[in-house]
């Protein structure tokens, strides 16, 4: 009998974990935005057509990795160049590209003074790429973009500014905003990297660590790059393990919510299933890495990052066996204290959706002053539950056996990524 009290007792608690743990993160994170937003951002209250006055102006370097790039390198190379910085240069390696975009590289240096480009003979991924370009970089600052990113004209003086300010600053990452909104799926991802993405990571910056900086805009001091060994090739996503070996080696990884940087998604189910397939591999990559070496006292302050993050892989896991035990439940009998009668969010789903759009108002407090109009794209967000986070725990439990069976060494080469819409950029 007492037996079967635990069973039920266990499976309870397993089910409250599912339901209530997506409730937790969400006020968990709106507290710690908030937070964020009364501790640092309110006080800075320079004009965002100003950029910040610095002690000193270290000499940039932008780094743009390429890779198919022909119909987004020049707008990306005429946004890195409009920067307002007094002392910078460009960078753009082409990673092996087998459309035109060698060529319009090579035709961007006369138009360019500051350009700089470096030719690979074949694809040797992203990692591969920013290791070139750091080699070859003149600066100790390093501002890196995706070849398809525009970077706003005050971006480097906002993250330069993090570096001058803190000698062990390791890494700053910026603001990503999105360009194509033209779909169901571009307008929530408006809002998720607003009410979602920018509260996680101001509040991860309140307790300790930084999951991981952007890869599509992210400043980095090249000393802390030569103590780490520079980026991984071996490893799906380069930012997070970067984010990662940067805090174990104790240089401080920061958010800078002006450094803004517009960026494409995608707008297709496809597109963005393999995405955020990528993303969810390379998090279960670095967990079984780097998630031992993190249990030591020294390296305390990624604990935060590192319970968020196993918790989260538990629960998309728990939440898949959730839905197994549903449809088992309609064509067998299961135990009663396994038994899941419905999926229909009922009083649940009420919740889960006034937490979403309350989350959203906070962000629109402190975001909106970086985009405007952003409060166009309030009803949308109400669909974000039911979107994407069924799709960011799908991939997750597909993640898991990919990292697994990978072996490690294998070079990570990149593929053209499906950029949405961009008629209606």
């Amino acid at each position: 009998m007492m037996e079967l009290v635990e069973v039920f007792r266990f499976a309870h608690v397993l089910l409250d974990f599912v339901f209530y743990y997506p409730l937790f993160m969400a006020y968990l994170w709106m507290i710690g935005g908030l937070y964020y937003y009364f501790h640092w951002e309110r006080k800075d209250t320079q004009p965002l057509d100003e950029p910040p006055e610095l002690d000193d102006y270290p000499f940039v370097s932008v780094l743009i990795p390429c890779f198919n790039e022909e119909e987004n390198v020049r707008e990306t190379v005429a946004w890195a160049h409009a920067q307002e910085y007094p002392d910078f240069e460009v960078i753009a390696i082409n990673d092996g590209s087998s459309d035109r975009t060698g060529e319009i590289l090579q035709e961007l240096l006369e138009v360019y003074p500051r350009l700089r480009v470096v030719e690979h003979a074949e694809n040797q991924g992203k990692g591969m790429g920013l290791r070139t370009g750091a080699i070859a970089a003149r600066g100790e600052i390093l501002v890196c973009i995706d070849g398809d990113a525009l970077l706003d004209p005050y971006a480097t003086h906002w993250i330069a500014r993090h570096f001058v300010q803190g000698p062990r600053v390791g890494a700053v990452t910026g603001n990503p905003r999105i360009r194509t909104r033209s779909t169901l799926l571009g307008k929530i991802q408006v809002g998720e990297f607003s009410a979602i993405i920018g509260l996680i990571k101001r509040t991860q910056r309140i307790y300790g660590g930084v999951f991981t900086v952007s890869g599509v805009v992210t400043g980095v001091r090249k000393a802390a790059l030569h103590r780490i060994g520079y980026w991984s090739t071996d490893m799906v996503t380069e930012d997070i393990d970067l984010s990662w070996r940067l805090q174990r080696d104790h240089w401080a990884v920061r958010y800078e919510p002006r450094a803004l940087c517009w960026i494409l998604m995608p707008e297709t189910l496809r597109g963005l299933w393999k995405q955020r397939l990528r993303w969810a591999q390379g998090g279960v990559e670095v967990l079984l890495r780097y998630g031992t070496s993190l249990l030591s006292w020294r390296r305390r302050r990624m604990w935060g990052v590192l319970v968020e993050h196993s918790l989260s892989v538990v629960w998309s896991h728990l939440m898949a066996l959730t839905i197994l035990l549903w449809a088992l439940g309609q064509v067998t009998t299961i135990p009663e204290p396994f038994r899941v009668s419905t999926l229909l969010p009922e009083w649940y789903g009420v919740i889960l959706g006034f937490t979403c759009l309350l989350q959203f108002v906070v962000s629109l407090k402190i975001d909106g002053r970086y985009e405007g109009g952003l409060g166009r794209y309030y009803y949308w967000m109400v669909w974000y539950p039911m979107l994407f986070w069924v799709m960011n725990m799908f991939t997750t439990v597909a993640a898991v056996p990919r990292a697994l069976i990978k072996r490690r060494g294998t070079r990570a080469v990149w593929v053209s990524p499906d950029r949405g819409l961009r008629e209606a950029s």
